[in-house]
């Protein structure tokens, strides 16, 4: 007999007797692992440029993935439509391609332990109509224009998301989630004696959209796009060379999150193609280096009440005071190397499967005054934003292009300087960090991550930090 021992935290949008049929169809007697994951979710976004709204978009997409785990083998298979046909059709295949046996008896779908909800479980949109994210474009514009008259162009963009998932994991539970995000972009490009410039600011989180068009936090945005802009029109050519570099707090943590987050996940680990491999207990950084991934902040873009597994999230430490202490994990490399799941399976989509990944990545504060590091150098860099960069997890090699950053002189700021390039390696750079600031901050809220073809929301921080030696590419000549 089918039993359901709690109902449901929030409406199946399917029959519970047809998940119970696809979960037990799908799981083999000797699976290890397996799981629905079923999506419906909608966005909607407005950009502004040459002066009006120019763009908008509207989207809507649900559908079921279907997942069976054998050892190190992983089916995955996905459906749009939600007939019994079709799913049971996405649950054979999935079964199919993790190469499964006989099935086992019928599972009966029971909900979970409730989980601590790190945000309202509402669409952030509403309350804010389409009218109401129109004009505040259209005032951001305005706004932006009347700073200073070099400002030619500007762009804008108010999105927001809402997506309901249910996860159904082999033993039948059930688990739900509710996740709102929303995000604001402004970048303005300014023209002087015929030299352009371009600077950008943003923000979001996982509230409602409401917090971004109220109050002056818009508006700050736009100032700061301005300032960058301009900052760079009267900037310097960067001398090249070796030389000690200053990370600012907050947005240059996603170096951190490139050349050293993506190193500690669990996939990369367990198949030896990490620089971190093996180095479980070892020093791989400075002393006084605190590096942690929590997904348990309230409200942050890169937070997870649970993971695209079903498991809670947590504050996992990676690095504690210069010693590796853990890696990222979902449930199949957990198992694998005989550890814990830390709540870090992500996926973008029902359509995609679950990777080990970073949710809020970050060096905890140290002592040092901020304005002592910054004093302390001689000659060197002092890096406050970032724009692309590239990693290679196996070496842990990267190459990062600062958007504001200024040369230092006798511990004095000199100048902002432009088409300042970092060249270094993670590993190494960590045991050449020798002052770390007391001034942790968290990025504001525009992090997206990418890997294996997956996009998914992240978060990244740093307190201000000293690099003794670090490759600087330039523009000077």
């Amino acid at each position: 007999m089918l039993t359901n021992n709690s109902p449901p935290p929030c409406p199946l949008p399917i029959a519970l007797e047809t998940l119970q049929s696809v979960l037990s169809s799908l799981l083999p007697a000797h699976a290890d692992d397996g799981d629905l994951y079923i999506e419906h979710s909608t966005s909607e976004s407005l950009a502004l440029e040459e002066g009006r709204v120019k763009h908008v978009s509207a989207s809507t997409h649900q559908g079921m993935g279907a997942r069976v785990i054998k050892g190190e083998s992983a089916g995955h298979a996905f459906t749009d439509c939600f007939d019994h046909g079709a799913l049971m059709q996405a649950g054979k295949s999935a079964r199919a391609i993790a190469e499964s046996g006989s099935s086992i008896a019928p599972v009966s779908i029971h909900s979970g332990k409730p989980t601590t909800s790190l945000y309202q479980a509402v669409n952030p949109s509403d309350g804010v109509d389409f009218l109401q994210r129109k004009t505040l474009l259209e005032e951001l514009d305005a706004l932006a224009r009347s700073l200073d008259p070099r400002v030619l162009q500007v762009f804008a963009n108010v999105s927001s998301s809402f997506s309901d998932i249910h996860i159904i994991r082999m033993d039948g539970c059930h688990i739900h989630d509710a996740r709102p995000l929303v995000r604001l972009n402004i970048s303005v490009v300014v023209e002087q004696n015929g030299k352009r410039e371009t600077g950008s600011a943003g923000g979001g989180g996982r509230f409602a959209l409401s917090r971004l068009t109220a109050g002056d936090q818009a508006k700050r945005l736009v100032r700061e796009a301005v300032r960058l802009a301009l900052l760079n029109l009267d900037a310097h050519d960067t001398p090249a060379g070796s030389m000690p570099v200053v990370l600012g707090p907050g947005w240059p943590g996603i170096l951190l999150h490139e050349a050293i987050g993506h190193g500690l996940e669990g996939d990369f680990n367990r198949k030896g193609s990490s620089v971190f491999a093996d180095k479980m207990g070892q020093r791989v950084a400075a002393k006084g280096i605190t590096v942690v991934d929590d997904g348990t902040i309230p409200e942050r873009r890169g937070s997870l009440s649970v993971d695209d597994e079903g498991t809670a999230t947590n504050r996992t430490v990676l690095i504690e005071d210069g010693i590796l202490t853990g890696y990222l994990m979902d449930k199949q490399n957990a198992r694998l190397m005989g550890m814990q799941a830390t709540g870090n399976g992500r996926r973008e989509s029902y359509a995609h499967p679950v990777l080990p990944r970073m949710t809020n990545t970050f060096m905890l504060a140290g002592n040092d005054n901020p304005d002592d590091i910054i004093a302390s150098l001689d000659r060197g860099i002092y890096a406050v934003n970032f724009g692309g960069g590239q990693v290679d997890i196996t070496s842990g090699k990267f190459v990062f292009t600062t958007s504001e950053a200024y040369y230092v002189e006798n511990g004095k700021i000199q100048y902002p300087v432009k088409g300042a390039t970092l060249i270094g390696a993670g590993h190494e750079v960590l045991q050449k960090v020798s002052m770390i600031g007391n001034d942790l901050e968290l990025d504001p809220g525009v992090g997206t991550c990418g890997k294996g073809g997956q996009s998914v929301p992240v978060g990244v921080g740093l307190p201000t930090i000293r690099i003794d030696d670090l490759t600087v590419g330039g523009t000077e000549t």
